[in-house]
């Protein structure tokens, strides 16, 4: 894919990642002030996520996903663009794969299914 590039250790660069503001410590850190949470591994559980979840995170080797970022919200109350800010996520539109909102061919379709 164009949008992702190669890291020397042969982990692929998200776009998210490669924005030169993006800092997702700063999100985790700031997630366990308000929850007054003592480490990570706290904050794993917390978030529902495996503790590699935010250590892969915190290593920048996996981004900060939609369904994560929404649970932070649900957790928190901090909004969307709030914790989006907070990691330095500046982009202001987010686009689907081509895969994602086309109508599958006619027969593609289940037959019978109820």
């Amino acid at each position: 894919m164009e949008h992702q590039q190669r890291h020397s250790a042969g982990q692929p660069q998200h776009a998210l990642s490669s924005q030169p503001s993006y800092d997702p410590n700063l999100l985790l850190d700031t997630l366990r002030e308000r929850m007054q949470l003592k480490n990570d591994a706290a904050l794993s559980r917390a978030l529902e996520v495996a503790p590699p979840v935010i250590s892969k995170i915190r290593h920048r080797t996996l981004p900060v996903g939609a369904s994560l970022l929404i649970r932070m919200h649900e957790v928190t109350q901090i909004s969307i663009r709030d914790l989006r800010d907070l990691m330095g996520d500046r982009r202001t539109k987010y686009r689907l794969s081509d895969a994602q909102g086309k109508p599958k061919p006619v027969g593609a379709q289940s037959v019978g299914k109820r």
